[in-house]
């Protein structure tokens, strides 16, 4: 039985020069084959804190996010993240993960693809989907469009991302206070030029072809998906499921982007779920 509701596992930060890129995690002991968490945008590897204090596991600052280097000439984009993942298990000497990927950290089904002898469990939280049929929402499209994502990067401040961040919450307001601090605390040039860089470098048909061998991921498979996800809709948890040969989809009624902040249990549940405990629905 998992000691995860019993144990605070204690995190420490590393980094690392990989492949010529300045690059952090944060890190906690495991019990067994470790856990990788991989964030999405504007995030970074802190956002799993509560994750890894009751599994263990390394959480990468991605390349331009974070503690981690944010070159201009990096080529942000899928399978660049997928090279970062990789190199940074090599690194570490870790030959097989159990994966957690939410928002872009979706792009880390690349790697998973190209190495599925090293996923021993797979977890899809609101994930960026390399499936067919999807549309990028309102923000990205933004983004994508040259000039109009420059001035909204230049206009970006912390008040207005506290106004943006209403359309992610449940609860009346905008995302909690916490979470607001972290995101704009290294919201800086170098992440707002990654994350332009990123959405620029996957046209909705190039999501798809990333994700042309999904079906090759036999290890188990959780999707958990917030039904009130502004970004990308809940059916994407459908089409994730049907693709996965071993996949549990999740969908939570009560829950947005970030659905385990809407629902701090769903932390509980997915480390059972990882740990080999049955998980229940709630």
């Amino acid at each position: 039985m998992s000691t995860s509701t019993t144990i605070t596992r204690p995190i420490r930060s590393a980094r690392a020069t990989l492949r010529g890129l300045d690059s952090a995690w944060l890190q906690a002991p495991s019990d067994g084959t470790p856990t990788l968490y991989v964030h999405g945008v504007p995030d970074e590897g802190s956002m799993w804190t509560p994750f890894l204090e009751r599994t263990g596991g390394i959480a990468p600052d991605l390349p331009g996010f974070g503690e981690s280097g944010k070159p201009r000439d990096f080529p942000y984009g899928i399978e660049a993240i997928a090279d970062h993942l990789e190199a940074l298990l090599d690194h570490l000497q870790i030959d097989r993960v159990k994966l957690v990927a939410h928002d872009w950290g979706g792009a880390a089904l690349a790697f998973a693809q190209r190495r599925p002898e090293r996923i021993e469990r797979l977890v899809l939280i609101d994930a960026g989907p390399l499936l067919p049929d999807y549309h990028w929402h309102r923000l990205a499209r933004i983004w994508r469009t040259p000039v109009a994502g420059e001035l909204f990067m230049l206009l970006a401040t912390k008040p207005a991302l506290r106004v943006l961040s209403r359309e992610a919450a449940v609860a009346p307001g905008p995302m909690p206070e916490e979470w607001l601090e972290r995101v704009w605390f290294h919201f800086d040039r170098g992440t707002r030029r990654a994350i332009l860089r990123l959405y620029r470098s996957a046209p909705e048909q190039d999501l798809a072809r990333a994700g042309a061998r999904l079906s090759e991921l036999t290890c188990p498979a959780l999707v958990v998906w917030g039904e009130r996800d502004p970004y990308v809709p809940v059916r994407f948890a459908d089409a994730y499921g049907a693709v996965l040969p071993d996949a549990t989809v999740e969908r939570v009624p009560d829950a947005s982007h970030w659905c385990w902040i809407d629902r701090p249990d769903l932390v509980e549940r997915i480390a059972g779920w990882l740990g080999d405990e049955p998980i229940t629905h709630p």
